[in-house]
């Protein structure tokens, strides 16, 4: 993906030399709140800040008054609302980053709520150390031989098969979050197989 729009959630800010220059690149960076007080820190502008703007400093407030969009609804998260400003803008090709770290139950929440982002745009959640990309059907990704993969299904009765996986999945129905964990690729890539539309996070670690 080349220069993404970027979707800085409050969690972890990016570390790795990797991710900050995809953030430095980047065709544009929307803050989620209390987000802009991590980025301007790291000595980076933001392009707009999104949310109930309860986490910023007047000061930040008035400096970039021409890039807020309150939205004081609580019915959805920070993170769920710059998706939906992101849709009604026409952007659908967007890069999560901060979505996890810092509060466990933040990060559980964001990564589940990918599932439901990819029925409305292309969306996947960068951290340190590897990806989550939401999928609904059938897909091959690329990959090197040996990196980490997880499979996570939010729908326990779809049968999941593997090609290229060190550990097979053979019909087997993920009933549990852990029963697609800690799997291998085996070649430059690999293959989720299943028949139904499904809602389905592949975590792939960076080598």
């Amino acid at each position: 993906m080349k220069n993404p729009t970027i979707i800085l959630a409050n969690g972890s800010f990016p570390k790795s030399k990797a991710l900050l220059e995809v953030l430095d690149q980047s065709e544009q960076i929307i803050c989620c709140d209390g987000a802009v007080n991590k980025l301007i820190n790291s000595g980076r502008e933001p392009n707009v800040i999104i949310g109930d703007l309860d986490s910023i400093t007047p000061k930040i407030k008035k400096k970039y008054q021409d890039k807020l969009v309150h939205i004081e609804e609580q019915n959805t998260n920070d993170l769920t609302k710059a998706i939906n400003w992101c849709i009604s803008k026409d952007i659908l090709d967007v890069v999560i980053m901060g979505a996890t770290g810092e509060r466990e139950d933040h990060t559980i929440a964001n990564i589940a709520l990918l599932s439901y982002y990819t029925k409305l745009l292309k969306v996947e959640i960068w951290t340190d150390n590897g990806r989550f990309i939401p999928i609904s059907e059938s897909k091959i990704f690329d990959a090197i031989k040996g990196q980490q993969i997880s499979i996570f299904s939010q729908n326990t009765d779809i049968e999941i098969s593997s090609k290229g996986l060190k550990y097979p999945l053979q019909n087997l129905k993920l009933k549990n979050w852990w029963m697609g964990t800690l799997n291998e690729a085996t070649s430059n890539e690999f293959e989720l197989i299943f028949k139904k539309m499904a809602d389905i996070i592949v975590y792939i670690a960076n080598n």
